[in-house]
């Protein structure tokens, strides 16, 4: 059996869009870096530049604030971490009980489509202070105190809504020929949303659900609304000690490189999905 071998046309197409490649790079590379240093530029020769490098890029200060901003920081991270699961879990749970017709279940159906209206529509930050500081003040045996746990589950509250609708959408966009064609294999309903509907739909909302986990990680500095020591409330405390606002900076950049590098993976799994579909 002969070795195939491209052609010369084909060989000679792959240098010609490796060379496109190369040039819109290139072109890419360097318009980057001269609108950078224009931006630069235009900053740094602004009247008010002075006043805002001594308020926002104190050196000192940033080496001050650091230890206590990353030390919060850690706490944002651990609220993301649990918050996450919990919101896919009431998320998926929701989903599926809005996706209940049979008439003995409306109760339920009903309160999961009022839960998300009504999450949906109130502002996280609102949510926060109803959860954190309404919960405790009803006295109630059981009810956390801790406020760190009372901010986990204001965001699960508020997140669940918008991951349920994620999931929903998931769910409707399996044909109903695959529902079809897995009961009359004898599968009940339970074993058909199990095995056919939930893969197929989990897969293709991830790169939204991604998406809704960058928004939850910023939002997480919410919580210092309420009062825990997290990155935003540490940056608040020692800008209001010292009159500069440099440690709210050193917050953001935490913030970012968190944020990033999840953002550009969604990405690629968007990417990847148009890939598969075609697209």
């Amino acid at each position: 059996m002969s070795e195939w071998v491209k052609s010369e046309r084909q060989a000679e197409r792959e240098r010609v869009r490796a060379a496109r490649a190369r040039r819109s790079a290139s072109i890419a590379t360097i318009s980057t870096v001269v609108f950078i240093v224009l931006v630069v530029w235009v900053i740094t020769q602004s009247p008010g530049w002075p006043r805002v490098k001594e308020t926002f890029f104190d050196g000192e200060q940033l080496v001050e604030a650091l230890p206590d901003v990353l030390n919060g920081f850690l706490l944002n991270i651990k609220i993301f971490l649990i918050a996450e699961p919990l919101i896919l879990v009431v998320g998926l749970l929701v989903a599926l009980a809005r996706g209940i017709t049979t008439p003995a279940f409306f109760p339920i159906r009903a309160l999961a489509t009022l839960y998300t209206d009504v999450f949906r529509g109130v502002p996280t930050i609102l949510v926060i202070y109803l959860i954190g500081f309404g919960l405790p003040a009803l006295r109630l045996q059981g009810i956390p105190s801790d406020l760190a746990t009372l901010g986990i589950i204001a965001l699960t509250l508020s997140y669940g809504a918008y991951v349920a609708e994620v999931f929903r959408s998931g769910i409707e966009s399996i044909h109903p020929s695959q529902v079809a064609a897995a009961r009359s294999l004898g599968l009940s309903h339970v074993k058909t949303m199990r095995f056919v509907v939930l893969p197929q739909a989990t897969r293709r909302v991830v790169p939204p659900l991604l998406n809704d986990f960058v928004s939850l990680q910023k939002d997480t500095a919410l919580v210092a609304t309420i009062g825990p020591l997290e990155a935003l409330r540490q940056a608040q405390i020692h800008a209001a000690s010292t009159f500069n606002y440099t440690p709210y900076l050193v917050a953001a950049l935490l913030f970012i490189l968190l944020t990033i590098p999840m953002a550009r993976f969604t990405d690629h799994l968007a990417a990847r999905t148009r890939r598969r579909r075609g697209a």
